[in-house]
């Protein structure tokens, strides 16, 4: 646990925790419209949304993290490896958390969208009709 504490720190806090936050909202969207039938379609969307602005946020976290990097290196007049290792980190974890959380959402939109095609069909494979 410490050592994912750890990481979520490195990637740079700004960044990181409200990735987080949004994948645990994500995540229980997820199950929540798999649970409530009744309205998947505004489920649907608000999870690509999010599953997006996730996406954009990792990545200006990224930005932000090779901006320090390069900020650490001008301050100092010569390029040492500890000298990026900080801006480095964080831009590499936050793309790369940001993608994993994109890969829940979009996997979440797939399973709910494969749910609701199958509601559409009778036991027989046939097409439901009103």
């Amino acid at each position: 646990m410490a050592d994912i504490i750890g990481k979520l720190n490195d990637g740079g806090p700004v960044f990181t925790y409200p990735l987080l936050l949004l994948m645990i909202v994500i995540i229980v969207m997820i199950i929540m419209a798999g649970i409530n039938k009744s309205n998947n379609g505004k489920s649907i969307a608000l999870i690509k949304s999010l599953g997006w602005f996730v996406l954009a946020w990792g990545f200006l976290g990224r930005t932000f993290g090779l901006i320090m990097a390069f900020d650490n290196v001008s301050a100092h007049g010569e390029l040492t490896p500890s000298l990026l290792a900080g801006g480095l980190k964080m831009a590499l974890i936050n793309p790369l958390f940001a993608l994993f959380i994109f890969l829940i959402a979009r996997g979440g939109v797939l399973y709910l969208l494969w749910m609701k095609k199958k509601e559409d069909f009778d036991d027989k494979g046939q097409l439901k009709t009103e």
